[in-house]
């Protein structure tokens, strides 16, 4: 029998967090945050680094993007499960990309963009801090592209905006219903169209303060700006290391303007920030405009947490920031060096196979497009000619594969059978049906792929990818630890979902970590 006294000694549950914070951070790098570790301040990566759960590589698998790898931190889900492959992807019938959550049920507001988390098939994170809250607490998302904020937002959140390209203004989707003051504020009264022009991107410090830098870069301090003469400006702008400012302010006045953590229900603000090679950069050695990204995000990061602790407190607050894979700089080496290369052409590429299985199974137009390393076929033509898909597969993969450049040739039916090697259930789940080409090729590192899109040539040099990232946890219960092995990115939602004390994504099949 349980007596009166002992039932006083139970230890009461600490509080559940009022705040959640939610940083997606695209290209973040353990190397150079080991790198930086002497140039940080004390409130921004070293609070993470010394006060957090830090998971040293979370491995989200290959062949996915930033907002791929974004769903499955927020879903706890892996592409098959979750419905998100990549931010575009190709309809054959068609032969055009669209964006993954494209909905033109839905209206821009500040844009002419439709979309809607409908493609997301599963809950997320901020779907069940809503639920969890009886629509109480509120969800918030700002990115610089839609996918991210949508993602983030998920399907019950209040609000997700994102910066359009064209006007320069946050932009959002009917689908939410919240408008933010601040948003309103900066679209109004200080737009990006009016102050682009006096903002500029240059070094942080004296160029022989940063590390590792060879001699002839510590000669050379770069300068970006963004005239309003240059089309790009905005696109520009939004893939520098200057709009981590813009969504740091922003964050901050939805914590102190919304009073969020202040509520009966937990509240969740999410932010995305990038890191990723600056595609404007003047030559392939970013270094130095890498390094002053990182340094100018822990500024970012500090003014963030201060608002954190002053509006709600630390304490009372958990905060999770995941890292994306580091994206592969598509810049082509010097000539000069010597790296061995050449050209891959999937125009060319398509009009072969064509031509090849002409030959084989009667005319035709047997191929419809090529898109990110996929080639598809004509199905309906293949249902008419009364052919078998797999067969057709196997002869194109076949012929593909002898092909200059070409390293390596799957089907879709390789994929899911599994016949594609060591890595075959990771690409697997990877993979969804739904999306997926009929061949997925691999070009060989240094070989350049070049599109030619309505006359205008894209160069995109092939480089191997990483598929892992730094993730840290900030919670009051949680002791400071570093995890070195391998966790996987599907881990996080429901790890998080634990620390809340609420339900884990209505996906997330994997167990929490305990610690």
């Amino acid at each position: 029998m349980v007596t009166v006294s002992a039932l006083t000694q139970v230890q009461a549950p600490s509080p559940r967090p009022r705040l959640v914070v939610g940083i997606m951070v695209d290209g973040l790098s353990e190397d150079y945050l080991q790198l930086l570790k002497g140039y940080f301040g004390e409130n921004g990566f070293q609070r993470l680094m010394n006060d957090g759960l830090i998971l040293e590589n979370v491995d989200y698998g290959p062949g996915i993007d930033a907002t791929a790898a974004t769903a499955m931190i927020y879903t706890g889900a892996p592409v098959t499960v979750n419905g998100i492959p990549a931010n575009m992807v190709y309809d054959a019938e068609k032969r055009r990309t669209y964006p993954i959550l494209l909905d033109p049920s839905k209206i821009g507001n500040y844009t002419d963009e439709t979309y809607s988390p409908t493609a997301i098939r599963v809950s997320t994170l901020g779907d069940e801090i809503r639920i969890d809250g009886g629509g109480i607490g509120q969800v918030h998302a700002i990115a610089p592209d839609a996918s991210k904020a949508i993602i983030m937002a998920g399907h019950a959140g209040n609000s997700a905006f994102w910066l359009n390209e064209v006007s320069g203004r946050w932009a959002t989707t009917t689908y939410y219903k919240d408008v933010p003051t601040a948003i309103s504020a900066i679209n109004f009264r200080t737009p990006l169209s009016t102050r682009l022009d006096t903002i500029s991107w240059t070094p942080s410090m004296a160029l022989e303060q940063y590390p590792d830098l060879p001699k002839y870069k510590r000669y050379y301090p770069f300068r970006y700006t963004f005239p309003a003469k240059d089309k790009d400006r905005y696109r520009a702008y939004k893939t520098s290391p200057k709009i981590n400012s813009e969504l740091t302010k922003i964050a901050t006045d939805y914590i102190t303007t919304m009073s969020l953590g202040n509520h009966e229900a937990i509240d969740m603000v999410n932010i995305a920030y990038t890191l990723e090679p600056y595609p404007y950069a003047k030559d392939a050695d970013h270094r130095l405009e890498m390094m002053d990204s990182y340094i100018k995000l822990d500024a970012n990061l500090a003014q963030l947490f201060s608002a954190i602790e002053k509006n709600v407190g630390l304490n009372n607050s958990l905060i999770f920031l995941a890292g994306t894979p580091v994206a592969p700089s598509g810049k082509k080496d010097d000539e000069r060096w010597g790296i061995p290369s050449g050209e891959f052409s999937p125009r060319r590429a398509i009009s072969l196979l064509n031509v090849y299985l002409m030959a084989l199974h009667g005319n035709g137009e047997w191929v419809q497009g090529y898109h990110n390393g996929q080639l598809y076929l004509n199905h309906k033509l293949i249902k008419e000619q009364n052919k078998d898909i797999k067969t057709l597969r196997a002869d194109a993969a076949d012929f593909l594969s002898r092909m200059s450049g070409v390293s390596r040739v799957y089907t879709i039916d390789d994929i899911a059978a599994g016949r594609v090697g060591h890595n075959a259930d990771a690409i697997k789940r990877n993979t969804s049906l739904e999306h997926s080409g009929d061949i997925h090729i691999a070009i060989n590192p240094g070989w350049e792929i070049v599109e030619d899109n309505n006359g205008i040539q894209k160069h995109t040099t092939q480089r191997v990818a990483t598929t892992t990232a730094p993730v840290f946890i900030l919670h009051p219960t949680l002791k400071p630890e570093r995890v070195i092995g391998d966790i996987d990115a599907c881990v996080i939602a429901p790890t998080v979902a634990r620390l809340l004390r609420i339900r884990a994504p209505n996906a997330a099949e994997l167990s929490p970590l305990r610690r």
